[in-house]
């Protein structure tokens, strides 16, 4: 695994290129850049061996999830919010056959544990565009040969869709609208399925309406019936909709990209429940080997050994990494933890091991791999100068070397 840099005299056109041609249409948080001015590269062997462990660990998680669908008893350790909990019960119906699977796995090297992973996204991950666009660009730009390629995830998943949802039929991506950001990763998964000949519509959770459990569009001018939900709305922000419209999603019959049965991976807290899974010989050991040990908040007071991590956190927010974290914010992190122990878990703390890029700075990798319908299916990855992955860091594409 290698960085390889953009030269500086190509940076500025491949990044306008990234925002009018790649659906980055801000590569900014804050006052930071969050488009990198390197490529990652992995060795055949290395996408390889990520292949092999994400797909290894999807088949664990796919179980676990239709486990707990079918015993929800065992769910409750999860501390899942009270409004989710209770609609658990309708999905009962929940047909894997019906429905699009699609997580992202984040991985990280370490200085001698190898790869580990610090959670799945099992919710609702984005990157689609870093993950589809930016590698073939990036391509493009360095004027790499045949020895080099890359994965399209977004053309993966628009063939998974392809395949549930009826044909020519309407989607509705449902996300945030007032967020930019997420309506750009709608938008590029949105206007690749219409070159699948499928009708692409964008609105909010409560857009959709739900009658006999099949989800019908109220948008001013796009009432129509749906033939396929494309859901990026996270499902702890869902519950917060008034009137209660978001309920329908938990047992609709309309194909869904992803169903709420995603909220028993997505939670932190997943792992505190391994025990009672393989108790009912639900087989993890490729979860206990990649993930570090976690435990309850009480069980790591004060030992700093381990970092405290939200539940239901995204993007590497309010993860108390000591070093990655102003001295204020380290603080108010471990306030709230000691105030809401429920809503945190702690997890062994492993070593990062950066990278070294060609102009001899060291970045920090995050390399998110995706399965859609159990298959891996592209990497999402960002790299940062300190060991916490969170919005400050910088996307950067992902290619492979053939082997020589």
């Amino acid at each position: 695994m290698k960085l390889i840099s953009i030269p500086k005299d190509q940076y500025e056109e491949y990044r306008l290129n990234v925002i009018f041609d790649c659906y980055k249409w801000d590569p900014q948080f804050l006052d930071n850049n969050t488009l990198a001015k390197y490529v990652l590269v992995l060795k055949e062997s290395e996408y390889q061996e990520l292949v092999h462990l994400t797909e290894s660990l999807d088949r664990e998680t796919l179980k676990a999830e239709e486990f707990l669908n079918r015993n929800l008893k065992y769910a409750r350790k999860l501390a899942l919010p009270k409004k989710i909990y209770h609609e658990l019960k309708k999905m009962k119906n929940y047909d894997s056959k019906k429905h699009i699977r699609l997580m992202r796995y984040d991985f990280h090297p370490t200085r001698d544990q190898g790869w580990m992973i610090s959670e799945v996204n099992s919710d609702v991950p984005g990157g689609f565009a870093e993950a589809s666009l930016l590698p073939l660009l990036a391509i493009k730009t360095l004027r790499l040969n045949n020895h080099y390629y890359s994965i399209n995830f977004g053309e993966i998943l628009a063939k998974a869709i392809s395949k549930k949802v009826k044909k020519n039929g309407v989607i509705m991506f449902v996300h945030c609208t007032s967020y930019s950001d997420d309506r750009q990763v709608m938008q590029c998964i949105g206007d690749l399925m219409e070159t699948y000949g499928f009708k692409s519509i964008y609105g909010a959770c409560d857009h959709v309406k739900f009658i006999n459990k099949e989800a019908f569009s109220i948008l001013d001018g796009y009432e129509t019936k749906i033939d396929g939900i494309f859901r990026f709305t996270p499902l702890e922000w869902l519950i917060d909709v008034k009137p209660k419209t978001w309920s329908g999603y938990f047992d609709t019959i309309t194909p869904s990209c992803n169903h709420p049965i995603a909220i028993f991976a997505q939670t932190k807290r997943f792992p505190l429940i391994w025990d009672l899974l393989e108790k009912n010989n639900i087989n993890l050991e490729n979860w206990k080997r990649l993930l570090p040990e976690t435990v309850e908040v009480k069980k790591a007071t004060e030992n700093e050994e381990y970092i405290y991590k939200p539940a239901c956190g995204r993007v590497g927010e309010k993860i108390s990494i000591r070093e990655a974290c102003e001295e204020d914010e380290y603080k108010s992190i471990l306030k709230d933890v000691k105030r809401h122990p429920k809503k945190y878990l702690a997890q062994k703390k492993f070593h990062s091991k950066p990278l070294k890029s060609p102009d001899g700075k060291y970045f920090h990798v995050c390399i998110g791999s995706y399965t859609v319908e159990g298959k891996q299916a592209g990497f999402y990855a960002r790299i940062s100068e300190k060991p916490r992955i969170d919005s400050n860091a910088a996307d950067i594409p992902v290619i492979i070397e053939r082997n020589k």
